[in-house]
């Protein structure tokens, strides 16, 4: 049959000597590719991880920052609305599960000072620090800094405690008011 395809026999072994002597002089070289690519691959799947923690932490702090800013301007004064906003930024980071010891920084002192009627607002910051130091990939850093800032409008005819300049020169709560109703 091999007579007919225009291959001798003879040849047809020759060929599979050449061949079987061929690949039995590459044997151990997948062992030394995969030690040579083990350690990109590793890297690579470090990187992936690394890109996929700052991305689900810097969704929790955007949240954490929107959540303060929402809870300080519903607020009816700025003591409340400090104490809201930190508790539900505290709450909303650790509900994400993200682990690092946040900054909240609140302007509510503008918002509040600002008189019925007229349009007004409260801001939040949040700054959290996430930890890359455990994925041990070269070139990381250890750590990486998110921050987010979100702003808030509060109801322009809610009551609200106006804001009055002690002596001092501070900003103190003076009374509840009511809107023009």
């Amino acid at each position: 049959m091999a007579d007919r395809v225009g291959v001798s026999r003879g040849a047809l072994v020759r060929w599979r000597v050449l061949v079987g002597n061929a690949a039995a002089g590459e044997r151990g070289d997948a062992a030394l590719e995969l030690l040579i690519l083990a350690p990109v691959m590793l890297a690579l799947v470090g990187l992936v991880i690394a890109a996929g923690r700052t991305s689900v932490a810097e969704g929790a702090v955007e949240a954490a920052a929107r959540d303060a800013a929402r809870q300080a301007s519903i607020s009816l004064s700025p003591a409340a609305a400090r104490q809201a906003a930190l508790a539900s930024a505290y709450a909303a980071l650790r509900a994400d599960g993200l682990a690092c010891k946040p900054a909240v920084t609140l302007d509510v002192a503008q918002g509040f000072a600002t008189p019925l009627g007229q349009p007004a607002e409260v801001s939040a910051s949040v700054s959290c620090t996430v930890r890359l130091s455990d994925l041990l990939v070269p070139g990381l850093p250890g750590s990486r800094m998110l921050a987010a800032r979100f702003t808030s409008p509060l109801d322009p005819y809610r009551s609200r405690a106006l804001m009055v300049r002690n002596p001092e020169g501070s900003l103190a709560a003076n009374r509840s008011t009511t809107g023009p109703w």
